[in-house]
């Protein structure tokens, strides 16, 4: 540790809200509840939210993370994660006589039923999503194989060709870039006047937030660290956004991935996670930066978030 007075100076921005949403609090928390209830192992199928420290927490608690129902033994609990599920998996479980609980994010759930709406009503659906997301796959899974296209990029929006133009909805993921996908909707609509869409925006309360502060945040930085896991899409989309806004951004999952190379030269900070990351990773990275640096820091706030979703009443009961 260099001694304070050999600290060169750095100001910090941190960004507000960033970190947990309550989708991923609840998720985390369902998991805790029941092995309180059932006790180990409780198993849970993919991992319950995309953050390395809050899985191995969780395993450390008693929980046993597979990729496929076919991996738990009769006779265990298990968690669906909050990226939701194909209705194949829960029907499965219940074949099998599983006691499960499905942690999936009630905002989620919010788009699977919209798809079967859409579906009833005749429409294909094209949906704005990332290939091979769980997210992807559980909301493609709540409806007929063929009824949904992927549209992953503007040129796929530009070029894509269904079947039957005037019978046609959108829904996107919940975890994408606010203007990419603004982007990708508007050419839909351009090129699919009565197209139905939902009655609100599907990208999430804490997604928008994010990035919104985010917005705020980075043309002030030289560099922008955000914390989050690689498989994590809003944690990448934030790096994007910095990265648009004119800074240097790195997506690293804790303060020991820093490269204090990338910091060489830089005055200003800024520091952010998605909504999959603690903030305890958050508190980690400022204190790695104030062992090298005399750090002057600030909060950038955008929003104030109250959001708290309803356990299952199978945990609270």
């Amino acid at each position: 540790m260099l001694a304070t007075a050999d600290r060169p100076a750095l100001t910090v921005l941190v960004a507000a809200p960033r970190g947990f949403c309550a989708g991923v609090d609840r998720a985390i928390h369902i998991v805790e509840l029941a092995l309180e209830r059932w006790g180990a192992p409780v198993y849970v199928r993919h991992e319950i939210v995309h953050n390395k420290f809050v899985v191995d927490s969780l395993k450390a608690k008693g929980a046993i993370f597979v990729e496929e129902l076919d991996e738990v033994p009769d006779g265990v609990p298990v968690v669906f994660s909050a990226h939701g599920v194909p209705k194949a998996v829960p029907a499965k479980a219940e074949e099998r006589g599983l006691t499960y609980v499905d942690a999936t994010c009630p905002l989620v759930s919010k788009v699977h039923r919209q798809a079967e709406r859409l579906v009833a009503q005749g429409c294909h659906i094209l949906f704005i999503g990332h290939e091979g997301h769980p997210e992807v796959i559980g909301t493609f899974g709540q409806v007929p194989d063929g009824a949904m296209t992927l549209i992953e990029t503007l040129e796929d929006a530009q070029t894509v060709q269904p079947a039957d133009s005037s019978k046609l909805g959108f829904l996107t993921q919940t975890t994408l870039s606010v203007d990419d996908t603004a982007d990708m909707v508007a050419e839909l609509k351009r090129r699919f006047p009565a197209i139905e869409g939902p009655r609100g925006d599907d990208i999430c309360y804490a997604t928008s937030n994010r990035q919104q502060a985010v917005k705020a945040m980075a043309p002030r930085c030289d560099l922008v660290l955000v914390i989050g896991a690689s498989n994590s899409s809003n944690s990448q989309r934030l790096r994007e956004v910095a990265e648009r806004e004119g800074a240097r951004s790195y997506l690293i999952q804790r303060a020991a991935e820093i490269d204090w190379g990338w910091l060489d030269g830089v005055a200003t900070v800024g520091i952010t996670a998605g909504a999959s990351a603690p903030e305890l990773l958050v508190q980690e990275v400022i204190a790695a930066l104030t062992e090298r640096f005399t750090v002057s820091s600030e909060n950038i706030t955008s929003a104030v978030e109250e959001v708290v979703f309803k356990l299952p009443r199978a945990l609270t009961a």
